[in-house]
């Protein structure tokens, strides 16, 4: 007979830790927000004590602030952690713990015990114990081979922040609120920003505008009036065109002198007077020589003198019959 106690069997175990582990990514991602609304009046509270002067309050009050806000940090990397072991699940099956789940492991049981609020990763870290025997346990506990996570251990350690952390926190919570802390700051602060918007004009103003504009301006004036005068004017300018162009043809051996016919009207043709005067001359000679020709015929004005009467027809017959 074997009286030792029954183990339970490693897929139940395993689904407890699994159904934990989902339980306390909740629990955890609620205690950050209910420590992050906390923190903002705590913030505001700071920066009435600083408008009232009352500073050495807030620096010990600020410490609060601080280890509110590494709480806080803490809280998002054991969620991390559970939503890890959640995704890594298969590998819990295993008797040993798996090198890629030591830190996380080691590290949620390290922190379990020292943060408060989240009563599911105390269960957590109890069945990883039950999983994993106490000599693993105490080695997390212990930190023996440095498996757990730095970033843990450092916002778990118990010791007052320093100075310069303190007026950090100070500072950027007088600035938060518009708070003049310490005396002066602001108004060095106003100062610095105009003087930088300033410089910004400035700068614009620069591009806008660069060194040496004017002359280069009174040089491209110059330039431009000699590039015109050099310029040659556009044919359209010089007068009104005829909307035709007439290409006189070439001489050929039928056509020795080639004239070239316009179209339109025989007044507006080009050379139209000349040739009226040409005819009017060549008329005025040819009637002057008709004239002539009349009076040397017999002094008849017809062409082909005088005309002959009845009875000096009849002779030329009667001279013909003969």
């Amino acid at each position: 007979r074997n009286d030792s106690p029954t183990m339970p069997p490693a897929s139940t175990l395993v689904n407890k830790i699994k159904v934990q582990l989902k339980l306390s990514v909740s629990r955890l991602r609620m205690v950050q927000q209910k420590d992050t609304a906390l923190a903002k009046q705590q913030r505001r509270a700071m920066a009435q004590l600083l408008e009232q002067g009352k500073e050495e309050s807030a620096r010990i009050r600020v410490e609060n602030i601080i280890r509110s806000d590494m709480n806080t940090e803490l809280l998002e990397i054991l969620e991390l952690y559970c939503e890890l072991l959640t995704a890594r699940a298969g590998l819990l099956e295993q008797k040993e713990c798996d090198p890629g789940l030591e830190e996380a492991v080691k590290s949620i049981i390290f922190a379990a015990p020292k943060v408060e609020g989240v009563k599911e990763l105390g269960t957590v870290r109890a069945l990883l114990v039950e999983k994993y025997g106490k000599e693993f346990v105490l080695e997390a506990v212990e930190n023996r081979d440095g498996k757990v996570a730095a970033r843990v251990a450092d916002r778990l350690k118990v010791e007052p922040p320093r100075r310069e952390l303190v007026d950090a926190y100070l500072e950027t919570i007088a600035e938060a609120y518009g708070v003049d802390w310490p005396v002066g700051t602001a108004a060095a602060a106003r100062k610095r920003a105009e003087e930088e918007a300033e410089a910004e004009g400035e700068e614009d103003d620069d591009d806008d505008e660069p060194s040496g504009g004017q002359k280069v301006r009174a040089l491209e004036a110059p330039l431009e009036a000699e590039e015109l005068s050099k310029a040659t004017p556009p044919r359209d300018l010089v007068g009104p065109k005829s909307p035709v162009t007439v290409v006189p043809p070439s001489p050929s051996t039928d056509n020795v002198r080639p004239r070239v016919n316009l179209p339109g009207p025989p007044d507006l043709k080009p050379g139209k007077k000349m040739v009226d005067a040409g005819k009017a001359k060549a008329a005025a000679a040819a009637g002057v020589n008709g004239d002539k020709k009349a009076d040397g015929g017999g002094g008849s004005g017809g062409p082909g003198g005088k005309i002959p009467d009845v009875d000096e027809l009849a002779k030329r017959f009667a001279q013909l019959k003969r």
